[in-house]
């Protein structure tokens, strides 16, 4: 599991996005904080990887100790005492719960599923019971670990997707936490897929970062936008002939400011992957027209740039 990273660099221009809207928006703390907030929203994302992960262990453990409180109850069904045990015999949960990744970053977070949130484990019990894929897991006449994996990577999908209590309590817990999920539960789901039975407990997560210098770029393209905003908005201004500026949606505004950013302080990030990059952005922050606008003004800028000799770029392959 070690091409891939849960944060990438997609994600992060994503994060700095948001944290540069925000201190521009509002009345926001100084640089430096803004600085340990960014930081502290990216460590989230990777938090709730783990967290999601570690729901899969907790509620197998719950359903778990249901079949055996039904077991000891005071009149007991055939059924209480000879239950179908094997969606908690499920072995990719059982390697799951062993992975000393995991086990890690757990006891360094302090978090639990089981004591803070109890209510999701029932939400999740009731959703389970009820889902076709788990009747036709536990009807089966014998599973094999990928079938195990299989069934909680639908289970996780689809519960994750539709729960409305989860929704509610990641909201409460971390405002970042919501935006990131589609993102998260990807990452989540491939990690199930990949997990190997006789790798056992010390097979790798999917690491926070892969390449050193990525954590490096969010902050350094945060702090340019920010440190160098008049400037830009000068060039972005500049560039933006035909249109009325201060029609311009202000996330629009914010967009073309990182855009600038990068172009400028990333002389290994081509500049097709730039405009493409916070393109693609605009399509999820931004209106319908936006797309066309960021592509043409960032198109002006780039000319610009070009021809007063101020757009320096290195040829070697882009980690993006």
């Amino acid at each position: 599991m070690t091409n891939q990273a849960i944060i990438n660099r997609v994600l992060l221009r994503k994060k700095v996005l948001q944290s540069v809207y925000e201190q521009l928006n509002n009345e926001s703390p100084s640089l430096d904080k803004a600085v340990k907030n960014l930081k502290f929203s990216i460590q989230q994302t990777y938090s709730l990887y783990n967290y999601l992960l570690l729901l899969i262990v907790d509620e197998t453990e719950y359903i778990s100790q249901k079949i055996d409180a039904a077991r000891h109850k005071n009149l007991p069904t055939e059924e209480d005492l000879n239950p179908n045990t094997r969606f908690i015999d499920n072995k990719f949960a059982a390697v799951l719960k062993s992975n000393l990744d995991l086990q890690d970053y757990i006891s360094d977070h302090k978090f639990s599923w089981t004591e803070n949130y109890p209510e999701i484990l029932k939400d999740m019990y009731e959703f389970i019971q009820a889902h076709d894929s788990y009747k036709e897991y536990m009807a089966a006449e014998s599973t094999t670990f990928d079938d195990d994996k299989e069934i909680w990577r639908t289970l996780m999908k689809d519960f994750v997707i539709e729960s409305e209590s989860l929704e509610a309590m990641l909201e409460d817990y971390s405002i970042f936490w919501n935006d990131d999920m589609e993102v998260v539960l990807s990452f989540v789901l491939k990690t199930i897929r990949r997990m190997s039975e006789k790798d056992g407990a010390a097979q790798k997560l999917l690491p926070m970062y892969r390449e050193t210098d990525d954590e490096a770029f969010g902050v350094k393209l945060f702090r340019s936008a920010l440190i160098n905003k008049d400037e830009y908005t000068e060039l972005i201004d500049k560039n933006t002939k035909g249109w009325d500026i201060d029609r311009v949606a202000f996330m629009d505004k914010t967009i073309l400011l990182i855009a600038v950013a990068e172009l400028l302080n990333f002389p290994t990030i081509p500049v097709n992957v730039t405009m493409n990059e916070y393109i693609e952005l605009s399509k999820s922050y931004s209106s319908d027209k936006s797309p066309a606008f960021i592509n043409g003004v960032l198109d002006n800028i780039v000319k610009d740039l070009t021809a007063n000799n101020k757009l320096t770029k290195v040829k070697i392959v882009s980690n993006k």
